[in-house]
């Protein structure tokens, strides 16, 4: 038998507004399709830049490669494993074992922070669940941003953004989390500077990981949580009256923010006597939040920390989780574990300018 051409249909249903090739479906092709290691790379970067699949498939019909969604899922799948097998060995590998560029003379910045992201949970799919409330995982995306203090500039009209910034996105045990960080921030020039700030909220793990990874870094409590603990208070206090809890707080703020964090503590540690001269009970919450600035000491010298040049908020964390957010946790999304892994390494790569060693292909 000689040559044989076929011409068959190839177009986008009306009511999916997905493009497809019936016979290509019928004649069970798709899983065996060929794509260029090239057009591969177009594709998976325009899934990690889209906000679904479908999005994408749709941007990459307009650059002139009409493909199926599912075509587009598959080969981030090759690439993701890829590019998380890479995090995990840059991880996994200890000081020395790699070049580390040169870095500037400078200070490093690093923020931690988490956000939930839903997966798929163990009754996915059936009907009814076994157990209610069983079809949906929610698992926290524990998640870093590092970078140069230098790498900070200002708009002409005085917002705050960085030239050049490192993500690290991971979910699983802090444990792991806080190797990879490292790792990151070894790159990014730990061990080179004369100085390493962290800034985070008030979690416990973050601070067990500064504790286990940072322990010569400077620890700075994210302001705008801080303050939200101190309003927590003035409500404690007067649990009815604004005004009066607003009269309390703010000479406190002001004092907390300008260098006077010490005369702070001490009005909180003055709190309990003040009760008890009165014959009042300590509200248990008020308790909690003493020992939360307790907890802190070492880290509310905003002043002194804004005088240096450190950001006193995690501004820059707050927008990468909501950059991520954008991605991985839109209307309808439910994520099984290897999906949600392989694109955010992917994005991770993107973002840490790693995307080319995921396409140097063996």
């Amino acid at each position: 038998m000689g040559l044989v051409k076929l011409t068959v249909d190839y177009g986008q249903d009306p009511a999916t507004q997905k493009w497809f090739c019936p016979q290509q479906q019928a004649w069970g092709l798709l899983p065996h399709q060929k794509i260029t290691p090239g057009l591969a790379e177009k594709l998976c970067f325009t899934a990690v830049a889209s906000t679904s699949y479908e999005q994408a498939a749709a941007v990459a019909a307009r650059w002139g490669v009409a493909v199926d969604d599912s075509v587009i899922h598959q080969q981030v799948q090759h690439a993701g494993e890829r590019a998380d097998q890479q995090a995990q060995a840059r991880a996994a590998s200890g000081p020395g074992s790699a070049s580390l560029p040169d870095v500037p003379p400078g200070a490093l910045v690093i923020m931690m922070d988490g956000w939930m992201v839903r997966h798929r949970g163990g009754d996915w799919g059936l009907q009814p669940a076994h157990v209610p409330g069983e079809r949906v995982a929610w698992q926290e995306c524990k998640s870093a941003v590092i970078y140069r203090l230098a790498a900070s500039a200002q708009t002409e009209n005085g917002r705050g953004l960085l030239v050049e910034k490192f993500v690290v996105a991971y979910t699983g045990e802090p444990l792991e989390f806080g190797r990879r960080v490292q790792a990151e921030a070894r790159r990014r020039g730990l061990g080179q500077v004369a100085r390493v700030y962290v800034v985070a909220d008030g979690g416990v793990w973050i601070w067990n990981i500064v504790a286990d990874r940072f322990a010569e870094a400077v620890g700075v409590l994210d302001f705008y949580h801080a303050s939200q603990h101190l309003w927590a208070l003035a409500h404690t206090l007067h649990p009815s009256e604004e005004a009066g809890a607003r009269a309390w707080v703010e000479p406190l703020l002001h004092q907390l923010r300008h260098g006077a964090e010490a005369g702070v503590l001490q009005t909180l540690q003055d709190w309990p006597a003040w009760c008890a001269q009165r014959g009042q009970v300590l509200p248990p919450t008020a308790g909690k939040e003493i020992h939360y600035f307790e907890n802190h000491r070492a880290h509310l010298q905003y002043e002194a920390r804004a005088a240096e040049g450190c950001p006193v908020g995690s501004g820059a964390m707050e927008s990468l989780c909501g950059q991520l957010q954008g991605r991985f946790k839109r209307c309808g999304q439910f994520w099984t574990e290897p999906g949600r892994r392989r694109l955010m390494a992917l994005e991770v790569a993107r973002r840490n300018q790693d995307w080319n060693q995921v396409w140097k292909l063996n």
